[in-house]
């Protein structure tokens, strides 16, 4: 299993994309939710409201949502971080393989 998290400008941006990566089974689950980030861009340094997720899937599905944020995501440069799980419970494993399989 893997988590992989990414941030958007705004709730309706991730809700969005995580519904299409949802939809498409890329993904078992997500969890979103607004933070407040802090980071430098363009030369200056920026506070800002976002939304972040935490997409849910495995091994096998990394590089395919990897590479679907890429082209989905609103930013020139999103933070598209994949999270390797070190330990996950048995049965939650099944059930988010046999999901994102379509089992």
């Amino acid at each position: 299993m893997v988590l992989i998290y990414t941030t958007f400008p705004s709730r309706e941006d991730c809700v969005k994309v995580c519904k299409q990566l949802l939809e498409e089974r890329k993904i078992a689950c997500f969890n979103a939710f607004q933070i407040q980030s802090g980071y430098w861009w363009e030369g200056k340094m920026v506070e800002d409201q976002e939304w972040a997720a935490i997409l849910k899937t495995d091994e096998t599905r990394e590089d395919e949502v990897f590479e679907a944020l890429k082209k989905l995501h609103p930013y020139s440069t999103p933070a598209i971080i994949c999270i390797e799980a070190k330990k996950v419970d048995r049965d939650y494993l099944a059930w988010l393989v046999s999901t994102v399989s379509g089992e």
